[in-house]
């Protein structure tokens, strides 16, 4: 069973950054896109960012220009690295593999790391 352990979560204030990693197990990793998803409370989860094997990306429209995805193969990891953060990007941030970059995500959903944005 694929693993999917995310880290870097914490309290921020408004405009501040931070940077989310999550490490895979395995075999999957080269083969598949990578996802970052977010649930904030009382609303469904929703794709923030998605990599594919290949670098090409997909954002949604609320983080394009803010959020940054990426991968190392090497280490089975994939980031986000979230500047100029909103009070609006609270949430439990989840790693995710799928298919391609608008897929369905594929495996279980971790514990998750909590963002918190609030001064």
């Amino acid at each position: 069973q694929v693993q999917l352990v995310g880290s870097g979560g914490g309290l921020v204030q408004p405009g501040g950054s931070l940077r989310l990693s999550c490490v895979t197990s395995g075999n999957i990793f080269s083969i598949y896109a990578m996802g970052w998803y977010r649930q904030a409370p009382g609303k469904q989860r929703e794709l923030v960012a998605a990599v594919n094997s290949d670098g090409s990306t997909n954002y949604a429209s609320s983080v394009k220009g803010r959020f940054t995805i990426s991968r190392d193969n090497a280490k089975n990891t994939v980031y986000l690295k979230m500047n100029s953060l909103k009070p609006e990007d609270t949430a439990v941030y989840y790693c995710n593999y799928q298919f391609g970059l608008r897929s369905s995500p594929r495996g279980s959903w971790g514990q998750g790391t909590q963002v918190t944005v609030s001064s």
